[in-house]
């Protein structure tokens, strides 16, 4: 991949109150995994409490939870002492899992995000993504899981005339947030597409990563600024946006097979190992994207291609 510097864009996560140890209803499992992976990449440090400079599994943990008002206890092993017990069988995304990788008890813990997957600071990658019955390491290890709170799938169709932008992102504001990530040069003003003039908010970031091949208009030429960006498009635009090449193997996803439209696009993004599907192994290529959701990913590419 041919790197893009980028300037941070710290993601605002909102802090749901009266949520007990119990019930996160106010939160849903897309805001789980979501936080929760807006930190891969970030280094491991035992004892650590950074994620800037360092953290562990324990750290992390709580720290995923507090942005959703959940308070965890410091440890994994008082983690562990948490909440009720769950079956392997049973796991639902936002359990946590224990391993002992130490041959003295619980020593490692983790948040399961369904697909048999769970992401946790590890001593190898820091935060990352791995399977819970990896027959190298993690399967091996497992100790079990406690459900601290209980999330509720998000509702993922939308309909388009009462979409609520002040949840998700448009079209243009897309372009806005991409183009002062990558510092873009946005004083062309002339966009190639019907319904953005020069004087358009919009005109200087939309013609800047036109430029790159990271947007493209529709079949009459229209960029349709004020439409939402579903998770679709947005595998094209960031793959554009940041030169992205295959990177190892991709995930497959129920909803993109093969030949669908935004296949490669997804392939593309899946092999970044930034983006992740669903539990229930879609992709949701037709979800609209969130702001929160926009912002994670340039701060996931910055974890990963910056440091």
């Amino acid at each position: 991949m041919k790197k893009r510097w980028l300037l941070p864009i710290f993601a605002s996560f909102m802090i749901f109150s009266g949520i007990g140890t119990d019930n996160a209803e106010a939160a849903s499992v897309a805001d789980l995994t979501n936080t929760a992976m807006n930190y891969i990449g970030a280094p491991y440090q035992y004892g650590g409490t950074s994620i800037k400079y360092g953290i562990d599994c324990s750290a992390y943990t709580q720290l995923v939870f507090s942005k959703l008002g959940i308070s965890l206890p410091r440890s994994s092993s008082a983690q562990y002492n948490e909440g009720t017990y769950v079956s392997k069988s049973n796991l639902q995304a936002g359990d946590l899992v224990f391993f002992n990788t130490s041959g003295r008890g619980v020593s490692h813990v983790g948040i399961y995000i369904g697909n048999n997957k769970f992401i946790s600071a590890t001593t190898s990658g820091g935060v990352a993504v791995d399977s819970i019955n990896d027959p190298y390491y993690w399967g091996s290890r497992y100790v079990g899981a406690k459900r601290v709170a209980n999330f509720n799938e998000e509702k993922a169709e939308v309909k388009a005339a009462a979409v609520d932008f002040t949840r998700y992102a448009s079209r243009g504001q897309v372009a806005l947030q991409l183009a002062e990530a990558l510092q873009l040069d946005t004083s062309d003003t002339n966009s190639p597409f019907n319904d953005i003039a020069p004087d358009s908010k919009y005109a200087g970031a939309v013609t800047a990563l036109n430029k790159i091949g990271a947007f493209n208009g529709n079949e009459a030429g229209n960029f349709e600024p004020n439409s939402p960006i579903t998770r679709g498009q947005l595998s094209y635009v960031l793959t554009g946006a940041f030169n992205l090449d295959l990177q190892g193997e991709a995930e497959q996803f129920s909803d993109v097979p093969e030949g669908h439209w935004a296949y490669e696009g997804v392939k593309l993004l899946s092999s970044t190992k930034l983006t992740y599907g669903r539990p229930d192994g879609t992709f949701g290529v037709n979800d609209y994207v969130t702001h929160t959701h926009i912002t994670d990913f340039i701060n996931r590419f910055i974890y990963k291609y910056n440091k």
